[in-house]
């Protein structure tokens, strides 16, 4: 985000508060949306909820809450020291969170179209794990995705993500890079996107995009986006433009 201090928060409608953004504002304006996945596009961490498979949900939880709230610095090493936890895993864990604990976060479904109606790409790029950003994409139409490889041998997570050709662990630094990847492939300015997450690891590529979306996020998320969803679902975002 700028250095510039912010604008004064103001509470535009119960739960939906704005810093310097104006309403009504124009969709078609946008060309591009992106998203973080776990809490913001889904209602779980996937990783806590893998973990809850070997007994080491607290344990993951925690790391990962600090992270989010920007106390772990290092999110590369705060996913790996998370994923080391997952050895031994069986694969099949992974089908089993998606069939049985993960849900499309309330206004999720309405966001996207919304925003494919008015000529929109949407990106999701995820700190979390390709197994359910495929599916998510599958099932929301989403245009491209980032996310990380869990290895996998014998059935059973090694506790190890794979590297992929563009690095090895998404974090911070590559949700940002992707953001601009996508922006120029497009043929478009940065200012033209719209970028929603909910923790720490989202500040970079909020940073670029024109409108900043933090959804029910961490204080320190809240308080550089431009706009904070604090009440109801991803939906709400939709009632700063016009139509």
């Amino acid at each position: 985000m700028s250095s510039a201090p912010l604008p004064a928060p103001v509470e535009f409608a119960p739960g939906l508060v704005l810093r310097g953004v104006q309403p009504p504002l124009a969709l078609s304006d946008f060309r591009l949306i992106a998203f973080d996945m776990d809490s913001t596009l889904i209602t779980i961490e996937c990783i806590d909820e893998i973990a809850d498979a070997v007994g080491k949900k607290a344990e993951v939880a925690a790391i990962t809450e600090a992270t989010m709230r920007g106390e772990i610095k290092d999110f590369k090493e705060s996913l790996r020291r998370r994923v080391a936890l997952l050895r031994g895993v069986p694969a099949g864990a992974l089908q089993e969170v998606y069939d049985q604990r993960l849900r499309l976060t309330p206004g999720a479904p309405e966001l996207v179209a919304a925003c494919r109606a008015a000529g929109l790409k949407v990106l999701l790029v995820s700190g979390g794990f390709t197994f359910f950003a495929d599916r998510v994409r599958e099932r929301l139409g989403i245009d491209f995705v980032r996310s990380n490889l869990l290895e996998q041998d014998g059935g059973m997570l090694t506790g190890r993500v794979v590297p992929q050709s563009w690095g090895d662990i998404c974090d911070g630094a590559e949700k940002r890079r992707t953001l601009l990847e996508v922006a120029s492939l497009l043929r478009i300015d940065p200012a033209q996107a719209i970028a929603v997450g909910d923790g720490a690891n989202d500040l970079p590529m909020m940073g670029e995009a024109g409108l900043s979306v933090a959804y029910r996020a961490k204080p320190r998320v809240r308080e550089q986006a431009m706009v904070a969803i604090d009440e109801g679902g991803l939906d709400r975002l939709l009632a700063l433009f016009e139509g």
